[in-house]
C-alpha cells in the first residue's frame, strides 16, 4: 500500500524484452536501501525488485501490467515516480494507493499559472465502470503516475490536477506535455462507496 507521495523520480537506464515481459532497470538514490522481492511503486504501478547491482535495480512488468499503463512507453533516460510501500506507524499525507493503476489517460493541456501549473487529463469513459466508481469528483483524490492529487473541474471523462513547483520538480509532471499519456488509479473508497451502493 502507497500514499501518492512521490519519493524521487528515478531514470531508466535499461530496458529488455523478454517474450510478453519488460525487465525496466532504473537508478535512485536509495538504490542501497531497496531488497530483492520488495514492492516499490512505479508511475503508481506497484512492482517488485527483481535483481539489483551497487547502483541500479530491476523490476519486471508484464503483458497485462504493458497493456494497461504507460509502462511500455519508456524510452532510456525516462523519469519514473518511485515510492516505497508505506509504513504503518507514519502519517498518511497523501491518500490509499494500491498499486494498482485502473487506466490510462492523455494529457489534453498545461497551463501556467503564476508560479504553479493546471494539467487537462482525458480518459476513456465507461458507463459501468463509472458505476463501480471509476470516476472522478470535485475535490476527490486521483493517483496520477502515482502522485496523489486533488481533482478540480471534472468532466464526464476529464478532470484538472494543479502541481506546485516542488511537485513539478520532483517528479516526472516536468516532463509531461500535451499527448503524454499517463497511469491513473481512482481512489478506492469511491470504489467500495460505489459497490455498497449497486448492492
Amino acid at each position: 500500500m502507497f500514499s501518492g507521495i512521490v519519493e524521487e523520480a528515478a531514470t531508466v537506464v535499461a530496458l529488455k524484452k523478454e517474450q510478453e515481459n519488460l525487465h525496466i532497470t532504473m537508478t535512485c538514490s536509495f538504490v542501497n536501501e531497496l531488497k530483492i522481492d520488495q514492492s516499490v511503486s512505479h508511475n503508481g504501478v506497484c512492482l517488485t525488485v527483481v535483481s539489483k547491482t551497487d547502483d541500479t535495480y530491476t523490476v519486471t512488468a508484464i503483458k497485462e501490467t504493458l497493456d494497461r499503463t504507460n509502462l511500455g512507453q519508456l524510452q532510456i533516460g525516462s523519469k519514473v515516480n518511485l515510492e516505497r510501500s508505506m509504513l504503518m506507524n507514519g502519517r498518511l499525507d497523501g491518500h490509499i494507493v494500491q498499486g494498482h493503476v485502473d487506466q490510462t489517460a492523455v494529457c489534453k493541456a498545461v497551463e501556467e499559472a503564476d508560479g504553479s501549473w493546471y494539467y487537462t487529463f482525458e480518459y476513456e469513459f465507461d458507463a459501468e465502470k463509472a458505476k463501480h466508481g471509476y470516476l472522478t469528483v470535485d475535490k476527490g483524490s486521483i493517483t496520477v503516475n502515482g502522485v496523489s492529487l486533488t481533482v478540480c473541474n471534472p468532466t464526464r471523462n476529464s478532470f484538472q490536477v494543479a502541481i506546485i513547483p516542488y511537485t513539478h520538480e520532483h517528479t516526472n509532471f516536468h516532463q509531461i506535455k500535451v499527448g503524454s499519456v499517463v497511469n491513473l488509479e481512482f481512489d478506492i473508497i469511491g470504489k467500495y462507496v460505489s459497490r455498497l451502493v449497486l448492492l
